[in-house]
């Protein structure tokens, strides 16, 4: 995706003014479009539908259960829509407030607008038997090996059943995963 043109051939579903106004901070033409909340009404998923046919339809929403929750509702009414997550650190308020893509920096939300993630299930050779054998699951230092590749794979962060699902949701690769939790034990 260009973040530095007028026009942009996406439109990104936020929850709240306050994303779409941080959005617009960094990158004017970026077209948004608000949930206002996690109740994601009738006529909010109806407008959404109804771009997707002509536009590519970005889900960009909060670090959280209720972010979590409309990019579900969201991806059930359009499963092409593309992902972008950034890290539950990187959506930290400054002061005070609630997590979210509002208090993220510039650098983040570009990261995150260009490591797009598109509902791939199909894609994904994983198993729950090597998840658990990498470490992602029942053990120590699982919660915060998964809070790493998370970052590394740029997919967001979640219990050991949701990081799971999410990461086969999204095509991860046994091999790309097993890259990523090998970098993240080398130090890289």
């Amino acid at each position: 995706m260009v973040l530095n043109k007028k026009n942009f051939d996406a439109v990104i579903v936020v929850e709240g003014k306050d994303d779409t106004i941080r959005l617009k901070q960094f990158f004017p033409g970026i077209e948004t479009v608000e949930t206002n909340g996690s109740a994601v009404s009738d006529a909010v998923l109806k407008q959404i539908k109804k771009l997707s046919q002509t536009r590519q339809i970005i889900v960009f929403t909060d670090p959280d259960f209720n972010g979590e929750r409309i990019r579900r509702i969201v991806t059930n009414a359009v499963p092409n829509a593309k992902q972008a997550f950034i890290t539950r650190k990187e959506g930290e308020p400054h002061k005070k407030g609630s997590l979210g893509v509002e208090h993220a920096s510039k650098e983040a939300l570009e990261r995150a607008l260009k490591d797009l993630h598109e509902v791939d299930p199909q894609k994904s050779d994983l198993t729950e038997t090597e998840y658990r054998k990498l470490g992602l699951a029942g053990g120590s230092g699982s919660r915060k090996l998964r809070e790493q590749v998370g970052i590394k794979l740029s997919v967001g962060y979640g219990n050991s059943k949701q990081f799971y699902n999410r990461l086969h949701t999204f095509g991860v690769s046994l091999d790309e995963l097993k890259q990523a939790v090998e970098e993240i034990e080398n130090g890289k």
